[in-house]
């Protein structure tokens, strides 16, 4: 996971201390039962946190983490069991796994290495699905692994209690425990692997056009999730003794995503607070479940308080934080003294950032590009090269076939004909999030930023693809310097002005070292004062780093002052490719713009084709 940082180390004893501090007060002062509320609330703060490991950094709610709990409950429960107890409640279990009365931790890590191998074989396929789907998925797990239980009598005595198991799990035992998982789930977090992941929950489309791997991502935090969730089930069976099937179903999932959800899901301290906060909440209501006599009143009997306690505190949270009581930043990031603290051993931002490599011999070629859904022509016979130093622009009427050359340019969408080549590897073979690391980076039409994430960590993950011997929070500081950002760097990047969203795209794509950049009308949505800036910034990176540039822009007068080449497609085909002054002189792109009726008046008078609302002929010439 590379190295920690001194904000994270500040973040863990932030997050653990409190919990050190109610297992001491609990001991000191409510010796017994406050002994007992404790532990389990430490247990609880492992199981929650096995969940948001995958579900907080990768936005998908993952049901299936109790299914983990009761997979790493029983596997712990049969090694440990009395064996006396065992031939009396277990007599046909097999041979091999009667008499090993094993304490609690060789059976902790066998069991966890069972949940490992389950979440190894379940994360592969669920690592391809996302969202809702993969979801259901989680749920459907969660279902097998009950009726599996049930069924499976001769191991786990069906829906009939598993008793036998030695308490082994007190308050000191599962202390440690709880703040090893807060030091993992917050040391992934804030790991290049955890940022990646972070980055592809707030818009999985631009972060594998910075060369994220999301279903790896995934896949990695499904299976460490499912380790803690294991070791909690695991602790859980060694506090109770005796659980069955239904121990591990709905009602325990209910509980454990209700503590992520109020707390905030994002986060790891607010994990801790959640299920603080939830306790708190079900203790208070379970003392007024079976009815109170208050004197002048009493309260009758009702059934199910505590569920609908913590639903009520659930819409009322959301309905005033969306994000749950702590949002989306850790405790530690939002307190100003441990915000100093975790700053105090931060690198100053380099004075000017190292200049890039000059870009060897090469070029991007798209060769005679085609493309068909389902029969109908959206792109055919494209056919240009994008040259390093030279800017090229691609423009054409709506519906020209832009996105579509635009999406087979970047590998989104593979070309039906022809081919696209980045220094001669064909951009087709190469999976989607390899490209950015091929050469090629990109913006988009509509801004995609991971909002949620600060400024410098939407760099670092575009960094992160291509650094090898250099950190990457160097590489994104100096994109950042690159179009003056680098005072915004702790801020988060959903809360940037319009214009600077857009410069901090540009800086996330030059984060990825590119030989080609694709700017996907990187002027849209801006004033005149905010263009001019923009341009100033593409002249001074294309210059400085001999980039070759793609610019999709509505506004002619920009293209046509920023470019060495157009291209212009009309509905679906490439009609011109050449210098601004010979685009505007061209008859068939002024009929493209202007219409049939009008164009031969436009030959004769280009103040005719001036008069047109997207093209202007006499924008001709670059700046100075």
């Amino acid at each position: 996971m590379g190295r920690i940082r001194r904000g994270t180390v500040v973040g863990i004893i932030a997050t653990a201390l409190p919990l050190a501090a109610a297992a001491l007060v609990a001991a000191g002062l409510f010796p017994g039962a406050g002994e007992r509320l404790v532990t389990l609330f430490l247990i609880n703060v492992i199981a929650v946190i096995g969940i948001g490991v995958y579900s907080g950094n990768s936005g998908i709610i993952s049901f299936g983490n109790v299914g983990f709990m009761a997979i790493g409950a029983y596997a712990s429960g049969l090694l440990t069991i009395n064996p006396i107890v065992q031939k009396t409640a277990l007599p046909h279990l097999p041979e091999w796994l009667m008499g090993w009365g094993a304490s609690l931790l060789p059976a902790m890590l066998v069991a966890l290495v069972v949940v490992a191998v389950v979440a190894v074989a379940i994360g592969v396929p669920l690592a391809r699905l996302g969202g809702s789907s993969a979801a259901i998925c989680t749920l459907g797990f969660l279902v097998i692994v009950h009726v599996v239980l049930v069924a499976s009598s001769d191991f786990t005595r069906g829906s009939q209690t598993f008793f036998g198991i030695p308490r082994a799990a007190n308050l000191w035992v599962t202390l440690p425990f709880a703040i090893l998982a807060v030091a993992v789930a917050r040391i992934y977090r804030d790991s290049v692997a955890g940022m990646k992941l972070r980055a592809s929950r707030e818009d999985e489309i631009a972060s594998t056009a910075v060369g994220v791997n999301v279903r790896l991502h995934r896949f990695y935090a499904w299976v460490l999730g499912a380790v803690l969730s294991g070791a909690a089930g695991v602790l859980f069976a060694h506090f109770i003794g005796a659980f069955s099937p239904k121990d591990f179903y709905f009602n325990l999932t209910f509980m454990l995503l209700a503590m992520l959800i109020l707390g905030g899901i994002t986060t790891v301290s607010g994990a801790v607070v959640g299920t603080a906060a939830i306790m708190v909440i079900v203790e208070l209501l379970r003392k007024l479940e079976g009815g109170v006599d208050l004197g002048l009143f009493s309260l009758p009997t009702v059934f199910g308080l505590t569920d609908i306690g913590i639903g009520l505190a659930i819409l009322l949270v959301m309905y005033r934080l969306q994000d749950g009581l702590l949002g989306v930043r850790e405790i530690d990031e939002q307190i100003p003294f441990l915000k100093r603290l975790a700053a105090g051993g931060a690198r100053p931002a380099a004075a000017q950032p190292s200049a890039a490599p000059v870009s060897g011999a090469g070029m991007l070629r798209v060769e005679k590009v085609g493309k068909r859904f389902s029969g109908l022509v959206a792109l055919e016979n494209a056919d240009f090269d994008i040259r390093p130093g030279l800017v090229t622009g691609l423009i054409g009427p709506n519906g020209a076939g832009k996105s579509t050359l635009i999406n087979s340019v970047s590998g989104v969408v593979p070309p039906s004909t022809g081919r696209v080549t980045i220094d001669g590897t064909d951009v087709a073979s190469l999976p989607v999030h390899r490209v950015p690391v091929a050469g090629l980076a990109r913006t988009f039409q509509n801004i995609r930023l991971f909002r949620n994430l600060t400024v410098l960590e939407n760099v670092m993950v575009a960094a992160s693809a291509v650094a090898k011997d250099r950190d990457p929070v160097d590489l994104a500081r100096e994109a950042l310097i690159e179009v003056g950002l680098a005072d915004l760097a702790d801020q988060l990047a959903g809360t940037l002005s319009y214009g600077a969203q857009r410069r901090l795209e540009i800086a996330r794509a030059l984060a990825l070292k590119p030989r080609y950049l694709l700017l996907d009308e990187p002027a849209a949505g801006m004033n005149p004062t905010e263009t001019q800036e923009l341009m100033a910034v593409l002249d001074r990176i294309r210059r400085k780093h001999r980039l070759g540039l793609l610019v999709v822009e509505h506004d002619l007068k920009l293209i046509m002052r920023l470019c060495d080449i157009v291209v212009v497609l009309n509905k679906g085909q490439q009609i011109a490719i050449g210098t601004p002054a010979d685009i505007q002189a061209n008859p068939a792109v002024i009929e493209a713009y202007i219409g049939r009726r009008r164009s031969p008046l436009s030959r004769r008078s280009p103040a005719i084709a001036a008069a047109a609302p997207d093209f202007d002929p006499h924008a001709a010439g670059k700046p100075a």
